[in-house]
């Protein structure tokens, strides 16, 4: 394939890659607006978040192995359809309920949008050049949540928050009909037995989980935690983690691969996916800190963001050439100290508007490694190209399991505590958490290690 498709390529991936994330970063913004109008009780918020990423979670696998047995194409379409299908029904919405199904679709959406975008630039880029691209992916993110907050803050000032999903709507024709001519079909499994037992059991524990950690009450925790309302879905989700495992054992077409937890690098990078979720989870919510802390509009605290995501917009490409060049156990290291620094100061230090702005420049710029190349250079370069989609899946996945714990445990703290106070606790709680994955993240390959990989894997 020529350099001038590529890159046509590449701009309906990145197109698709920053709808989705517009939508991530418009919300955060819209929270404060959307719980006023909706009347949502503080404790209900995470929903919001909550249930995109658990239909993210339930989906993910599905399109994954969907687009390595009937092609990246076809499957990246129906991912957008369906995606601004859920934009749609948020925009129209009335009411909680509703909101939450939109939110539900576009979650089930967007699960086949970032996996199968990843597994596009394995198949069609070399090993050598992989890791500046997955980073100008990463650099789409941090565009999109410069654009998110800027857009929001003005919309908001004029607008209903329902206006803030219609934006998805034109952007996703224009990407339906523009990766019909240019993404290839490419096939790369098996049109054999489809593993919908491991598709089910996955999903039913995800929902348990989910469903289960958001009704934990922080001011009687442990006894919340042995009730009626909590204690049978944390039992159903051991159940139906123990059968999916059982299941993916011997399904032929796992949407699991289990195999693959025997591997350190792929184990230590789902770790590693766990918590950036966790601190992902905790920017949906900043705007809400924002305007608690400091006593701002919801639209200003929306532009308070800026300087975060233009860290993280400008780190992307930088980092990602850097794990071209030293590998990526270096370069994560370095995320990890520099987002440790980030929390460290929101933790300690009174939390005036520039420490605010300081400390989203340190975890912007960690987030750019974190959140964009490095985890999925790890995954594309410890797999086979069979399993490339699946395996950025499994990723996602790491990644959604942290967003919701954190979204959870966000929920239960605001609850509990003052905004700022319930911060404070959780910014504290990151930064603990933070120096035990960087002293795990420093077993990972060295540079020449990820070089000298078996022939099998490419």
């Amino acid at each position: 394939m020529n350099g001038k498709s590529n890159r046509s390529i590449l701009i309906i991936l990145f197109a698709g890659v920053l709808m989705g994330a517009l939508d991530i970063s418009i919300v955060g913004p819209a929270i404060p607006s959307i719980e006023e109008a909706l009347q949502i009780p503080p404790r209900d918020l995470g929903w919001i978040f909550s249930i995109y990423v658990l239909f993210n979670l339930t989906g993910v696998s599905l399109f994954a192995r969907l687009s390595d047995i009937y092609g990246r194409r076809s499957i990246y379409i129906l991912s957008l359809f369906i995606f601004a299908l859920g934009s749609l029904v948020v925009a129209i919405s009335g009411n909680f309920t509703y909101l939450l199904v939109g939110r539900a679709v576009q979650g089930f959406g967007a699960s086949g949008i970032f996996p199968v975008a990843s597994a596009v630039v394995g198949d069609i880029f070399p090993r050598e050049k992989r890791g500046r691209v997955l980073g100008l992916i990463g650099a789409v993110f941090g565009i999109a949540f410069i654009i998110g907050p800027i857009i929001a803050g003005v919309m908001l000032h004029y607008f209903k928050w329902h206006s803030l999903f219609i934006i998805n709507l034109p952007v996703a024709i224009v990407l339906i009909l523009a990766s019909m001519r240019f993404i290839p079909a490419t096939k790369v499994g098996s049109s054999g037995v489809f593993d919908w037992k491991g598709i089910l059991s996955l999903g039913l524990m995800l929902a348990a989980f989910t469903y289960g950690v958001n009704r934990i009450e922080a001011s009687s925790f442990l006894h919340s935690i042995l009730s009626w309302k909590v204690m049978p879905f944390l039992i159903l989700t051991l159940a139906m983690g123990m059968l999916t495992f059982l299941v993916e054992k011997s399904a032929l077409n796992p949407v699991l691969k289990l195999n693959y937890f025997r591997n350190r690098q792929i184990v230590i990078a789902g770790i590693i996916a766990v918590s950036t979720g966790l601190v992902q989870s905790t920017f949906v919510f900043i705007p809400v800190f924002a305007v608690g802390e400091f006593g701002v509009s919801s639209s200003q605290a929306s532009f308070m963001l800026v300087p975060l995501v233009f860290a993280t917009a400008l780190g992307s490409p930088v980092f990602g050439r850097l794990i071209d060049r030293y590998g990526s156990k270096i370069v994560i290291n370095l995320a990890l100290a520099l987002t440790f620094i980030g929390f460290t100061i929101l933790s300690v230090f009174e939390v005036t508007k520039f420490i605010f702005y300081l400390s989203g420049v340190f975890v912007g710029l960690g987030l750019s490694v974190l959140s964009g190349s490095s985890l999925r250079y790890i995954m594309l370069n410890e797999t086979e190209a069979i399993d490339r989609a699946v395996t950025q899946g499994m990723l996602t996945i790491f990644i959604s399991l942290g967003q919701l714990t954190g979204a959870a445990l966000i929920g239960m703290i605001l609850a509990r505590y003052t905004v700022s106070d319930g911060y404070v606790h959780m910014f504290l709680f990151l930064s603990v958490m933070l120096v035990a994955v960087f002293v795990l993240s420093l077993r990972l390959k060295k540079r020449n290690e990820e070089q000298d990989m078996p022939s099998g894997i490419s």
